[in-house]
């Protein structure tokens, strides 16, 4: 049986995908004649070209090319220019975001469990980020004294004292289960989605750990400041919005305290080796620390900006280094669902008001056996 597909429709999903001419000609190797009307393919095999290209089936048989928009403002830039380009990695993954909060906020209604989380747009543009960011590290009990030994255990403490505070917080590197799907962190960083009774934050797991660190806390800024937003947190703040430079200022505040780093920056040591000391201190990449040295007039701007980007280059070079998704499922898979969205679901199954077929798929599950495993490990059954 075979199918009319436009050429336009063709060419968009083509583009959209981001793959290459040789990639889907290896494919589809008479894809070309698709597009020029010559011969026609068949509807399996139009399946299959959805499947490589990331489309939803039957966007492909639409008359014109789709009109896809992101759900929550952008914010990311490279320099001074906005992105327009979101790949379908991305959209999935804030589409698969939505569901889960959207379940989460029926559920919330559905038990009476609890009550609006009373910080999330509590302040203003006009809020002074100091201000902000000491309520902040109370809220989130996450003082420079309370962060741990290392990146990842700092970011696993703040995300889950975030998550007792009233936050879903997802972690994930590759679009839902899918490792063949790895996000790009070069795309986008993190999101928050605004919410006064299932408030959520998304960091791409992808990212090297010191950075999701600050990810985080930004993403936790646009919470406070009750603003949904996707980007990329970049510390360059020249180009960005004033929501931006907003969110970049409270996470900074949050994570290095101004006052705590003028007592302990040593101007007469090494640039270097004393960023790397302080960066460990603070939990927090080099970059930030560059970034608070300057704000604190430690250094010219033309030394920031050449020291940001020689250590930018090096930073970029540890990406997919000291990131990823591996480990230990029974670990990783909470953490990429929120574990407080994971013990509502598996609660809400045992009970009987969720079937366990929607609860695998919510919770990228496929055996019960492995239900049950995660139901203990996380202390519900």
């Amino acid at each position: 049986m075979r199918v009319d597909v436009k050429s336009e429709v063709l060419g968009w999903a083509v583009n959209r995908s981001g793959l290459s001419s040789d990639e889907l000609t290896s494919r589809f190797p008479r894809l070309a004649e698709w597009r020029s009307g010559t011969t026609r393919p068949t509807l399996k095999q139009i399946e299959e070209f959805a499947s490589v290209t990331r489309t939803p089936v039957g966007y492909l048989f639409l008359s014109a090319p789709p009109e896809e928009h992101l759900p929550i403002p952008d914010f990311r830039t490279v320099g001074d220019e906005r992105l327009d380009h979101s790949s379908p990695d991305l959209l999935d993954t804030i589409h698969l975001t939505q569901q889960r909060q959207e379940w989460y906020r029926n559920y919330i209604l559905a038990t009476g469990e609890r009550r609006h989380v009373p910080w999330v747009d509590s302040c203003t543009l006009e809020s002074a980020p100091s201000e902000v960011a000491a309520r902040m590290r109370d809220t989130f009990r996450f003082q420079v004294d309370e962060r741990g030994g290392r990146w990842v255990e700092a970011f696993r403490i703040l995300s889950d004292r975030a998550e007792e505070a009233g936050v879903l917080i997802m972690v994930n590197g590759v679009v839902g289960t899918n490792t063949h799907r790895k996000l790009d962190p070069q795309e986008f960083r993190g999101f928050a989605l605004v919410d006064s009774l299932a408030p959520t934050v998304f960091v791409n797991g992808a990212d090297t750990r010191a950075a999701q660190v600050f990810t985080l806390a930004h993403e936790l800024a646009h919470l406070w400041l009750g603003q949904s937003a996707l980007d990329n947190a970049s510390l360059d703040q020249a180009g960005t919005s004033v929501v931006e430079k907003w969110c970049n200022q409270v996470a900074a505040e949050f994570l290095v305290p101004m006052t705590q780093l003028r007592q302990e920056f040593m101007p007469d040591q090494d640039l270097g080796n004393e960023v790397d000391r302080l960066a460990r201190r603070y939990k927090v990449s080099t970059l930030v620390i560059l970034r608070r040295l300057y704000e604190g007039d430690f250094m010219s701007l033309q030394e920031f900006r050449a020291a940001f980007r020689d250590e930018l280059e090096r930073v970029l070079g540890l990406v997919g280094i000291q990131a990823g998704d591996g480990g230990n499922f029974y670990n990783t898979q909470p953490v990429r669902v929120s574990k407080t969205f994971a013990r509502a679901v598996i609660s809400d199954t045992l009970t009987g008001r969720t079937t366990y077929s929607d609860a695998f798929r919510m919770l990228g599950l496929r055996k019960s056996s492995t239900f049950t495993e995660m139901a203990h490990r996380l202390g519900v059954a």
